[in-house]
């Protein structure tokens, strides 16, 4: 299904982008799409996008030449986190932190700086460690989720085919 949305090949020489990478020397895997691709790019931008960080994209750059992955698709990931849902996200993380290590946690929450400058060596440690739990159990789980996604799409696409290739040989038989 999503390959039928990028016929056209991204690194196509003659294409615009294809002439940009020629020129800059840059691989092109880092703009395909296909399932190893793709599925290692959200989980590139999963990865970095649950960190509690500035210039997470930062993160997403330093990582290409460990990976090959589809860079804008990482970028675009990692932008799940953002000033609408970081708050959500990291109070979610937090109390995922102290719900692993058996804290308590923190009651009476005030968003101000003054009260995270009080609060902040009892805040980091379960933050950080939710943060890792989301960070590499929930992106690991997506990637899995989009390759099997990825992999059955591509099946039934096979078997719509093979069904109408046969419905085609009865009629003109």
């Amino acid at each position: 299904m999503i390959r039928r949305l990028f016929r056209k090949k991204p690194h196509d020489p003659e294409s615009k982008l294809g002439k940009f990478l020629a020129k800059y020397k840059i691989p092109r895997e880092y703009f395909s799409i296909n399932r190893r691709s793709v599925s290692r790019g959200v989980l590139v931008g999963l990865f970095w996008g649950f960190i509690p960080m500035p210039m997470q994209m930062l993160g997403v750059v330093l990582t290409t030449p460990l990976m090959r992955f589809n860079v804008p698709i990482a970028i675009s990931m990692v932008w799940l986190s953002n000033p609408f849902t970081m708050p959500a996200m990291y109070y979610m993380e937090y109390l995922t932190g102290n719900l692993i290590l058996g804290l308590p946690g923190v009651h009476d929450v005030r968003l101000t700086m003054e009260w995270f400058r009080e609060h902040w060596s009892e805040i980091v440690l379960p933050l950080y460690v939710g943060t890792a739990f989301y960070s590499i159990v929930v992106s690991t789980l997506i990637y899995l989720l989009i390759n099997w996604l990825w992999i059955h799409s591509v099946k039934r696409e096979k078997r719509t085919r093979e069904k109408l290739r046969l419905s085609e040989r009865s009629e003109d038989e």
